[in-house]
């Protein structure tokens, strides 16, 4: 689904740089003009919804929950540290780019315009 938005930006005019290494948790998709680092996250990986979707799974159920949790307290330390590094931080669901699209790609451009450098 990256790829799907990234398609997106690019025909919108909007240049990202893809998995930056310089920039804290290697966001997918990185505006460094803009000061913004956007993610799309995987519903599984990253635990949609996990204080209930946690028991759906049934085997190695230890090992999943462990790594799956691990993945969400990582994404909260990713974005704590971009925004104390001055960083807009957006996360996406790949099925919410999958299913709206033009709506992930206006809330990107709505917190772009909404920088004072670009009023």
């Amino acid at each position: 689904m990256e790829v799907l938005l990234a398609k997106a930006l690019w025909a919108r005019g909007l240049r990202y740089r893809k998995n930056v290494k310089g920039v804290f948790g290697r966001p997918d998709l990185t505006l460094k003009r803009h000061r913004l680092a956007i993610f799309v996250d995987g519903e599984f990986f990253h635990g949609k919804d996990w204080d209930t979707s946690k028991f759906i799974i049934k085997s190695r159920r230890e090992f999943w929950w462990k790594k799956i949790e691990g993945n969400i307290e990582r994404d909260r330390i990713v974005n704590k540290r971009l925004k104390e590094q001055g960083w807009k931080v957006l996360r996406f669901w790949s099925n919410d780019i999958r299913k709206n699209l033009d709506f992930c790609v206006e809330t990107i451009e709505r917190h772009i315009s909404q920088q004072p450098d670009n009023a």
